[in-house]
């Protein structure tokens, strides 16, 4: 990894990372070392927003075969215009260090304009049509109502990676809005200075984006598991298809093991009637729901509750009160995981409408004369 780069990401794990001790490299358990090792090759860096799952080894992988397989691996779409879907998302769930993180990555794939549009949300001044399209796309997910009436941008055997992507980052943000703090550029620094700092983070990115990453190495992390029906529009992606069908077995078991069954069945009835609509801004709406629960549950059904519909609200003294009731680093995180996932499937469920693409033409691979990852490659 290069040295710029490495000390960034490091500084940023020691100083963002919260609520959680750290697993080292040294010494960690045979599963979260094999994790660390794919993540280190295949992403460039030993990622804050995987590595904050390590205290759960089963989720760590989890977190990892759905990032791998959705995001790094290029498929139809290519690593661009991945990006593009990732920014979107981080921006629609507050997660400000993803923004920072993706919109660097897309800066050193195809240069300034156009991540600076996608990240300051102005899909409208995106040059590229098809990223332009997959951003409009994306922002729209965030609601069942923008959803229904936004579309399919592109044919449908495009959308295991499309929703791939979507569902991973509805995923990630939440966790990332739990355990980080702060952003990987902070806010308080000269714009002149963070932009330059992007543009080292881009530039040092750039290499091991354009690996080409084989599908499918992640799954070998956890055992098969059956692909829930409600993800089956990933079944056209067998590597998609095994790492999502893996993650949920494995975040399922999780939430078994650290998410009491009311605190579950209240997160699922709440979610099944919600459409993306915002909470908050204060916590009030928490309280009310978790009153049914007994006094026990409660700490771990508001945890559950904020990680699911408002992550950003999370802070010290929700963790802290789970922890008085006995929670460790384990049951933290597979409690915020198996939440966060919850989530991210309910969006997904409002974002899947097989039909034709709504429009001709919008091919996010494609620029005039050559393909996406051509450009990519040709790039300065």
């Amino acid at each position: 990894m290069p040295a710029p780069l490495d000390r960034l990401v490091r500084h940023g794990a020691r100083r963002h990372v919260r609520h959680l001790a750290p697993v080292a490299p040294g010494g960690a358990p045979p599963l979260v070392a094999g994790v660390y090792a794919q993540v280190e090759r295949d992403f460039g860096m030993l990622a804050p927003p995987v590595a904050l799952h390590a205290p759960a080894p089963e989720t760590l992988a989890a977190c990892w075969a759905m990032l791998r397989e959705t995001l790094v691996v290029p498929g139809l779409l290519g690593r661009a215009a991945k990006e593009v879907v990732a920014t979107v998302v981080s921006l629609g769930n507050a997660c400000p260090y993803c923004v920072d993180v993706h919109g660097a990555m897309l800066h050193g794939l195809v240069g300034a304009a156009d991540p600076l549009a996608v990240t300051g949300g102005r899909d409208g001044a995106v040059a590229d049509p098809g990223h332009r399209a997959l951003a409009a796309w994306a922002r729209a997910a965030g609601t069942a109502k923008d959803a229904a009436r936004h579309g399919l941008p592109f044919p449908p055997e495009w959308f295991p990676e499309q929703a791939g992507v979507l569902v991973t980052f509805e995923y990630l943000n939440r966790m990332v809005n739990v355990f980080l703090t702060g952003e990987l550029v902070p806010r308080a620094l000269p714009e002149t200075l963070r932009a330059g700092l992007t543009r080292l983070a881009g530039r040092a990115m750039r290499p091991v984006a354009l690996r080409k990453a084989a599908p499918g190495d992640s799954l070998a992390l956890l055992p098969a598991a059956p692909l829930p029906a409600d993800l089956s529009w990933a079944a056209p992606s067998p590597a998609i298809a095994g790492a999502l069908a893996r993650a949920s077995a494995a975040i399922e078991e999780a939430g078994r093991r650290s998410v009491p069954a009311g605190v579950r069945r209240l997160v699922l009835a709440e979610l099944e009637t919600w459409n993306g609509e915002r909470r908050g801004p204060s916590r009030a709406w928490v309280n009310e729901a978790v009153s049914g629960l007994p006094a026990a549950e409660r700490p771990a059904g508001r945890l559950a509750l904020l990680t699911a519909f408002a992550s950003y609200q999370v802070g010290a003294a929700v963790i802290e009160e789970l922890r008085r009731h006995g929670a460790g680093d384990r049951a933290l995180v597979e409690t915020a995981a198996w939440a966060s996932l919850a989530a991210a499937r309910r969006v997904a469920r409002w974002t899947w409408r097989p039909g034709p693409p709504i429009g001709p033409g919008r091919d996010p691979r494609r620029e005039p004369g050559r393909t996406c990852r051509q450009s990519h490659m040709s790039s300065t």
